[in-house]
C-alpha cells in the first residue's frame, strides 16, 4: 500500500537576485528557510532537499514585479501550485513589528498552510502581455498630452491667440502657430520641437493601436466588448487587459469596487454623507470606464434616460457619470461570463 505524501506549504519573499524560501509542514513546524538565486529551478531545489520532490506543494509568492513570472515557471515547470498574495494585506496581517526576509517567508507560508492568504489574481501571460501593451499606450497618451500643455503655456506666455475659426491642433492650428505667431527665438525653437515630438508621438500611438487590433482581433470577450454601444478598441483593450476575466468576481458589485467606481460612504452619528468614488481601483481603468459612460449617455436611450433623471434630482454631471459607469459595468459582469461569450 503506498502512502500519499503530505503537502508542504512554502513561502516565497522575492527579490531581483535572490528568493527567501520557507517550507512548513501540515502542522506547521519549519523544515526549511534560507535564501536561494532568482531561479525555479534553485527554489525546487531548496524544498526538494528537506521532503523530496515528489511531495506536492502548495506556495505563495507576494504580487510584485518579476513574481508572477516567476509564479509562472513555478507552475509549468515544477508542477507547484503557487498563489500570489497581496503585499498589503500580508504586512498589516504581520504581528511583529520587525521586516527580514526570513518572517516575511514564513508569514506566506503559514497564510498559505491556514489558508488565510489573501489572494491576487494571477493574470496568464496574454492578459499580461496585452497589459504592457495597453499601459505603454496610456504612457504615450499621457506625454502627448503634457506636450499639448506647454506648447499652450508657450503660447499664452507670448499673448498668441489663434483665429476663432481654427480647432486647436488641427493640421491648420498647427500651421498657423509654426507661421503666424510672434514667438521669441527661444520660444520658437522650444514649440518647433515640441511640435516635431507631438508628431512622432502620433505616428507612435497610431502603431501601438494597430497593434492592439491585431492582437485582440481573435479574442471573444474583446469582440463582444466592443458590440457594446460605444466602446472601442482602447476602451475594451483595457477592460480586457486590465479586468481579465469578469468570472474571478463573485458579483457585479465586487466588480464595479475594483474597477473603483462604488461611492464612498462618509456617514457619523445622524449625519449620512457620501465622500465621491472610492479610491482604490485601477485610475487607469476607472477613467477610461468614465470615459465610456459620457459616451453611453449620449448613444444608449437607457442611459440617456437615466442621465435626465438624476440631473432632474439636481446630481452634477461627474456623479452622474459615475453612476452610470456603475451600473454599466456590474451589468457587464454578467453578460461576460464564459457561458455567455461561448454563446
Amino acid at each position: 500500500m503506498s502512502i500519499v505524501p503530505q503537502t508542504v506549504f512554502v513561502g516565497l519573499d522575492y527579490h531581483a537576485e535572490s528568493v527567501q524560501v520557507c517550507v512548513l509542514d501540515r502542522q506547521g513546524k519549519q523544515l526549511a528557510n534560507r535564501s536561494c538565486r532568482n531561479e525555479w529551478r534553485a527554489v525546487q531545489q531548496v524544498v526538494g532537499r528537506v521532503c523530496g520532490k515528489e511531495v506536492p506543494v502548495q506556495a505563495a509568492i507576494e504580487s510584485c514585479c518579476g513574481a508572477a513570472n516567476l509564479a509562472d515557471e513555478l507552475i509549468s515547470c515544477a508542477k507547484w501550485s503557487v498563489d500570489l498574495a497581496h503585499p498589503g494585506y500580508v504586512a498589516r496581517m504581520k504581528q511583529s513589528p520587525d521586516k527580514t526576509d526570513y518572517s516575511d517567508a514564513r508569514m506566506l507560508a503559514d497564510l498559505e498552510r491556514v489558508g488565510y492568504l489573501p489572494r491576487v489574481w494571477l493574470a496568464p501571460e496574454e492578459v499580461r502581455e496585452l497589459r504592457r501593451l495597453v499601459r505603454y499606450r496610456q504612457t504615450l497618451v499621457q506625454e502627448q498630452r503634457t506636450l499639448k500643455l506647454r506648447i499652450g503655456a508657450a503660447l499664452r506666455e507670448a499673448r498668441q491667440h489663434p483665429p476663432r475659426d481654427l480647432n486647436a491642433w488641427t493640421k491648420a492650428w498647427v500651421a498657423w502657430v509654426r507661421s503666424a505667431t510672434h514667438l521669441s527665438p527661444n520660444a520658437r525653437l522650444v514649440v518647433e520641437r515640441q511640435l516635431a515630438r507631438l508628431a512622432a508621438l502620433r505616428q507612435e500611438i497610431q502603431e501601438v493601436e494597430e497593434l492592439l487590433e491585431e492582437q485582440t482581433q481573435h479574442d471573444p470577450l474583446v469582440q463582444k466588448l466592443r458590440a457594446q454601444p460605444g466602446i472601442g478598441l482602447i476602451t475594451a483593450a483595457t477592460i480586457r487587459a486590465e479586468i481579465g476575466r469578469f468570472d474571478r468576481f463573485r458579483s457585479g458589485k465586487q466588480l464595479a469596487r475594483f474597477c473603483g467606481l462604488s461611492p464612498r460612504n462618509a456617514s457619523s452619528g445622524q449625519r449620512q454623507a457620501d465622500a465621491g468614488l472610492i479610491k482604490a481601483g485601477n485610475r487607469q481603468l476607472r477613467t477610461v470606464l468614465i470615459e465610456a459612460a459620457h459616451r453611453l449617455m449620449r448613444y444608449d436611450e437607457r442611459w440617456l434616460k437615466l442621465n435626465h433623471k438624476l440631473r432632474f434630482r439636481g446630481k452634477p454631471g461627474s456623479v452622474v457619470a459615475a453612476a452610470v459607469a456603475n451600473r454599466w459595468v456590474r451589468g457587464l459582469f454578467h453578460q461576460m461570463q464564459p457561458a455567455n461569450l461561448a454563446a
